[in-house]
C-alpha cells in the first residue's frame, strides 16, 4: 500500500475566542489528497479554555499526534515554524470617553510641549528672525511670512512620515512607526512562545 503525506505549515498567529474550538484548517496550512483534505481541514486540534489564559502555545507535535491518531496510515510531514500562538480574546469593554479624552489630551499637550521645547532648544525663532531680516532688509519680532508656513509645513511633514491622514494610507509603503511596532510584535512573540514553554517545562518537572 501506498503512503501518502499529509504536508502541514503552522501559521504564525491565530486568534479566537473563548470556549471556541480551533480545527486544523484554522491554525495550519495543509496539503493532502483530494479524498482527505475537507476531513483533515475539519479535524479539531484545540479548544479555548479558561486554563490557557489569554495566551496558549500549540506545538506542532500536538497536531502530528492529532493527525497520526485520525490518519494512522498517512505520513506527516511538517514545514515551517513549529509554533503557533493562539490569542484568546475576551469580550471588548465599551471605551469609556472620559478616559479617551484624557488620553488624548495628555498625547496632545505632551507633543505640543515636546515641540515648543524643541524649538526653543535651537532657537527656531531667532532664526525666523534672522531670515526675515537677510530677505526683507526689516526688522519684524513676529515673521509671520516664514512661521505660518513653518508650522502648515510641520503637519503636512508628520503626516507624510507617518503615512496616514486619519484612518487613510497615503501609498503603500510602511511607515517607520509600523515597522517599529511590527518588530515590536515580533519581539514581544518570540518572548510569549520562550515564556510558554518554560512554564510547560515547569510544569512538567513539578509533576
Amino acid at each position: 500500500m501506498s503512503v501518502n503525506t499529509i504536508y502541514i505549515r503552522l501559521r504564525h498567529k491565530v486568534q479566537t475566542h473563548p470556549q471556541q474550538t480551533l480545527n486544523l484548517g484554522d491554525v495550519a496550512q495543509v496539503i493532502a489528497d483530494d479524498s482527505i483534505l475537507s476531513e483533515c481541514l475539519s479535524l479539531p486540534v484545540v479548544k479555548a479554555e479558561p486554563s490557557h489564559g489569554n495566551i496558549y502555545i500549540l506545538d506542532v507535535m500536538t497536531v502530528v499526534r492529532k493527525l497520526r491518531e485520525a490518519y494512522p496510515n498517512q505520513s506527516v510531514d511538517s514545514l515551517g515554524t513549529n509554533q503557533t500562538i493562539i490569542e484568546i480574546i475576551s469580550k471588548k469593554k465599551p471605551v469609556s470617553i472620559p478616559l479617551f479624552l484624557l488620553v488624548w489630551g495628555l498625547l496632545f499637550v505632551g507633543a505640543s510641549l515636546a515641540i515648543m521645547n524643541f524649538h526653543e532648544d535651537v532657537s527656531m525663532g531667532k532664526v525666523h528672525q534672522k531670515l526675515y531680516t537677510m530677505m526683507t532688509g526689516e526688522d519684524e519680532a513676529h515673521p509671520l511670512l516664514f512661521q505660518i508656513p513653518y508650522s502648515l509645513g510641520l503637519g503636512v511633514g508628520m503626516v507624510l512620515f507617518f503615512n496616514h491622514l486619519f484612518r487613510k494610507r497615503i501609498n503603500e509603503e510602511p511607515s517607520p512607526l509600523e515597522v517599529e511596532m511590527f518588530n515590536y510584535q515580533q519581539d514581544l512573540d518570540r518572548y510569549v512562545a520562550m515564556n510558554e514553554n518554560k512554564e510547560s517545562i515547569k510544569r512538567i518537572d513539578d509533576h
